[in-house]
């Protein structure tokens, strides 16, 4: 099978201007690169949003743990990734600054620099842009790294638009953990072959069990699959899809643990 060719030419750039990258907002908006564009030894992730209702393609592990993170809050509205900044004000900046601007190693052609995530947030009647780059916290002393990421500041600060990076110390793990447990789980399509029917019975029977705050979590669900009949652990995922629905609200800041008591939002 032929090695895929990721090389950055005039012809791959116009290809993908033609496609429309980097344009559109919500479920409409298509990402500058995708997995498929880029080599990352199997690191890249194709992702369902919750907030945009579409596909994301996350380049790391790290830029998924900030995802997931973002994906939670009501507050965020839009989650943009891999997006393009212009290439003629970064190459502009990049000389200003006197820094090589980026280019592909093997053609040599200017490559069109990205921020990791554009997020916008409700705050009010008004939205407001925040512009993040996700790198691991030992990246951040490589002289490269941030001559690249001055580009990028400097580009955003013309927009008046607040641009961060974050680093996996960052992260609130317990937080990203816990989504990441629940994230696959919201589409009742996933508890299939469940019926909308079981999943509203499972949960008449669990959520006033859940509310005694006295049963580990996975005890329950046993219970539960046993007094229903049903396929072990079919409960358990009826309770991953509740709580990613907010139909059971959870303190998101302890550790979902189904041997433990499930710690429950209205009692933290």
């Amino acid at each position: 099978m032929a090695k895929r060719n990721r090389s950055i030419t005039e012809r791959v750039k116009a290809k993908r201007r033609k496609e429309g990258r980097g344009t559109g907002t919500g479920r409409d908006y298509k990402p500058e690169l995708t997995i498929q564009d880029v080599s990352s030894i199997g690191l890249a992730t194709r992702v369902l949003g919750w907030t945009t209702g579409r596909i994301h393609h996350l380049m790391s592990k790290l830029e998924l743990k900030v995802f997931f993170g973002f994906d939670w809050p009501e507050a965020v509205v839009d989650i943009r990734e891999q997006f393009p900044l212009d290439i003629e004000e970064t190459k502009a900046i990049a000389a200003e600054l006197g820094i090589a601007h980026p280019r592909d190693r093997k053609t040599k052609e200017l490559v069109t620099m990205t921020t990791d995530l554009l997020i916008t947030i409700q705050n009010g009647i008004h939205e407001v842009v925040y512009a993040y780059t996700a790198k691991y916290a030992k990246d951040l002393s490589r002289l490269r790294v941030m001559e690249k990421f001055e580009i990028e500041r400097v580009y955003w600060s013309r927009r008046n638009i607040t641009w961060s990076i974050i680093t996996e110390l960052d992260v609130d793990h317990t937080l990203v953990a816990n989504v990441e447990w629940v994230h696959f789980y919201r589409p009742l399509m996933s508890l299939a072959p469940l019926s909308e029917a079981t999943v509203r019975q499972i949960e008449t029977l669990l959520v006033p069990r859940l509310h005694l705050q006295q049963t580990p979590l996975r005890k329950l669900t046993d219970e539960s699959d046993h007094d229903l009949s049903l396929t072990p652990g079919r409960s358990l995922s009826v309770v991953r899809h509740l709580i990613a629905n907010r139909r059971v609200e959870v303190n998101m800041k302890v550790l979902i643990e189904p041997e433990k008591v499930l710690c429950l939002a209205s009692r933290s």
